[in-house]
């Protein structure tokens, strides 16, 4: 049969699709012929209907699967009309958003079925009966309308990733992807992630498959790995295979969580690879041995999800139970070995005050990442921060319906003076984070938000557009003296400390 994916990827920075290389190799591996249509700006122009149109009658595919996260939903459900309108073959609709909002897809009705969860074996036990003519409803992970109604198939035992296929790149144009990211190419060893935080959908993906499975957490095995030899052998490939890699990124929800893995993998690393690469940490799975494990096969940057700098924010709105003092002792630790830190931050979040925000920049002014990347919280349905945003009253619904991404702005309303105050910090974080640091240019930078903090909002719109590059040449001024600041790097939503940027030649970008 043939099969054709459809990746919705627009307004965002351009992905890579690690679900959907498995699923084609799996459905290849059973003798299907597969297709891809990444839609991303990145890549080339966005089609117009009529261009979408042609290009659906064009591949002639008897099946059309659609990679769905929420962001991304609004536009998916525009070209799945489009799609209805071009062909009778099959619309299927995976990806997370199925797990989040699946009655939602269904009820549109511009998709026949949904498949939840982690779907290789669903999909080719789907794609077969198809294929034979047999029924389908009967199948595991599958959701479909029967009678008007909402029918929603158990999920079945997560897959055993060592069993899998080798990922099929070929699917993708994998070089412009590597080279539209700048060299930085992703990798997946492991899938699951032990923590339960309110902002992710992580654990309700949990609470699902155990409730279908009737298991407990250490029954369902959530989190497994690919071998090392596995992982090896496909950064060998990637090497040999494809040019101007600069940078391998371990996408990992938590990388560093079994330190005898991230022992094994460095050494072995170390004698594939010479080029840098990246991980994904947890201040509470990170010490000195493994920060020496990874500066030794050559990590560069080692990237740690802190969210917010208040204590009381990620106690009782986030879940995430750790002090500042163990976050500004594990950046400290991984500077020690020469690793370059980077950290995530929200702001935004449901009940958080301007107070909590002014946490979280003290927080990164006294423990100094080498980077810091913001964004917005974004409400996921099906979290339990959604449910506190909408307990709360604070989601503007239409404003959240037409959001490709969590960058640009928020679809929660605060009020008008916290919402410029967010559209402040949003816009220019490393300002305030200079200004309240112990750097020598502090002073100067304290003045420069205290007067961005004074303007109203009409006047802050008309200063908001020219900040950036206002930045840029302060920054070089700075830069000129010799004097550390952050700066806005690499993307409009990245501090990064001048420290570094100045002594690269532009292979920390992108991430």
């Amino acid at each position: 049969m043939k099969i054709l994916f459809i990746y919705p990827n627009v307004g965002s920075q351009v992905g890579f699709n690690y679900g959907i290389a498995h699923l084609s190799a799996v459905l290849k591996e059973a003798g299907h012929d597969v297709a891809l249509w990444q839609l991303c700006e990145d890549i080339q122009p966005l089609p117009t209907e009529a261009q979408f149109v042609e290009r659906i009658r064009q591949e002639a595919a008897d099946i059309i699967g659609y990679s769905v996260v929420t962001n991304q939903w609004a536009y998916t459900k525009k070209i799945a009309a489009w799609t209805r309108r071009a062909t009778d073959a099959i619309l299927v609709c995976g990806g997370i958003h199925t797990m989040a909002a699946g009655e939602q897809v269904l009820q549109s009705g511009d998709f026949d079925y949904i498949i939840r969860g982690e779907a290789e074996e669903a999909l080719a036990e789907f794609v077969e009966k198809i294929n034979t003519r047999q029924n389908v409803l009967g199948i595991k992970n599958l959701g479909y309308l029967h009678d008007g109604k909402v029918r929603l198939n158990p999920l079945r035992p997560l897959p055993d990733l060592t069993k899998l296929p080798f990922k099929d790149y070929d699917i993708f144009d994998f070089q412009k992807l590597i080279d539209a990211k700048s060299g930085w190419v992703g990798l997946m060893a492991s899938r699951g992630c032990p923590f339960s935080c309110t902002y992710c959908f992580n654990h309700q993906l949990v609470s699902h498959y155990r409730k279908d499975l009737n298991c407990s957490f250490k029954g369902l095995n959530y989190i497994r790995h690919f071998s090392v030899a596995q992982m090896i052998n496909e950064i060998d490939y990637l090497q040999r295979r494809y040019q101007n890699i600069s940078m391998f990124i371990l996408d990992d929800d938590l990388f560093t969580f079994y330190g005898q893995y991230v022992k094994q993998f460095c050494e072995a690393y170390a004698k594939t690879s010479s080029l840098p690469f990246v991980v994904n940490a947890h201040v509470g799975f990170f010490e000195k041995q493994r920060a020496r494990y990874l500066a030794d096969a050559g990590c560069k940057i080692v990237k740690f999800g802190v969210e917010s700098g208040s204590e009381r924010v990620r106690r009782q709105i986030l879940q995430r139970r750790m002090k500042n003092e163990s976050i500004v002792k594990a950046i400290d630790t991984a500077h020690q070995y020469g690793l370059h830190t980077s950290v995530f931050l929200m702001i935004g979040l449901p009940a958080e005050t301007r107070a909590d925000v002014m946490e979280t920049i003290h927080l990164m002014a006294r423990a100094k990442p080498g980077r810091y990347r913001w964004s917005f919280f974004f409400p996921f349905p099906g979290t339990q921060a959604y449910t506190l945003a909408a307990e709360g009253n604070y989601i503007d619904i239409e404003k959240m319906a037409a959001m490709e991404n969590f960058t640009d702005d928020t679809c929660l309303n605060f009020g008008p003076e916290h919402n410029l105050f967010l559209k402040k910090v949003g816009r220019i974080m490393p300002w305030f984070v200079n200004a309240y640091s112990d750097l020598p240019v502090a002073d100067f930078y304290r003045k420069k938000v205290d007067e961005i903090l004074e303007l109203d909002a009409g006047a802050w719109e008309q200063k908001a557009g020219q900040i950036e590059e206002e930045d840029r040449k302060i920054s070089e001024a700075f830069v000129d003296q010799g004097l550390s600041h952050y700066a806005i790097k690499y993307n409009r939503f990245m501090g990064v400390i001048s420290d570094y940027f100045t002594a690269e030649d532009g292979s920390g970008q992108r991430k």
